[in-house]
């Protein structure tokens, strides 16, 4: 019996008694579904411990992945909950997003965040996945943490079989003011965090070498910091790399 026929004997079988295989390297072996949690410490802050070596001494990039080729595949919509304790607007939480949202699809031809809605229920959810793209302010427990952006997709699959499918972001109220630092530049840049926090629901990681500091994915921010509304070369050269 040849090769061919037992394959054919395979198949049959595989029919009658509803037996499912995953040949090695199909869009079935994708690993498990995860979730990467992006914590954005506030300038002064030490590296975290789980921020990599960047460039390993070779040349500097200034980009980075959450995993190699972990991108959108899918458009997707996200809602925006504006619900404040700080008297922000509506109008001034969603026209900051929507330029976040601008400036790093501008450098490619893929729609990566798709349609925007506002609903004053969207929650972080803890980071739990529940198919829903969020954005919303809350406490955030942890000194000097300015934001959490939490992204779900697979990531340690074959490369061609990885892909994002959630982010949720959750901005910290508590423990800072916000604004618009053109205006109060004591106050955290609504713009500025947020366009940094979208920069990890496109794909990207942090950036905490030194010569990377004037990049929008940089680590660390402050208030009145304005600069990372928009992408400078690294920052394009990452989704243009990633969205190829």
């Amino acid at each position: 019996m040849n090769t061919k026929q037992l394959l054919s004997i395979f198949i049959i079988l595989a029919v009658i008694t509803g037996f499912t295989y995953a040949l090695p390297g199909k869009a079935e072996d994708r690993g498990p579904l995860e979730k990467i949690t992006f914590i954005h410490y506030k300038k002064g802050h030490a590296k975290p411990p789980w921020a990599g070596g960047g460039s390993g001494g070779g040349t500097l990039t200034c980009y980075g992945f959450l995993a190699k080729d972990a991108r959108w595949k899918t458009t997707e919509p996200f809602s925006i909950n504006p619900t404040n304790s700080q008297g922000m607007s509506e109008s001034l939480i969603v026209d900051s997003t929507l330029s976040g949202v601008s400036a790093w699809e501008s450098p490619v031809s893929f729609n990566v965040f798709g349609n925007h809605a506002v609903d004053y229920n969207a929650s972080y959810n803890n980071g739990n996945f529940d198919g829903i793209n969020t954005l919303s302010f809350g406490g955030i427990s942890g000194s000097g943490t300015i934001g959490v952006t939490t992204v779900w997709g697979y990531f340690s699959g074959a490369p061609q079989t990885r892909e994002l499918l959630e982010w949720d972001m959750l901005l910290d109220e508590t423990d800072f003011a916000w604004g618009n630092a053109d205006s109060a530049p004591t106050k955290m840049d609504v713009q500025n965090i947020i366009t940094h926090e979208l920069g990890h629901s496109a794909g990207l990681g942090d950036l905490y070498e030194t010569g990377c500091s004037e990049e929008t994915m940089y680590g660390y921010s402050t208030e009145g910091e304005t600069k990372k509304r928009t992408i400078e070369a690294g920052d394009i050269a990452g989704m243009q790399k990633l969205y190829k």
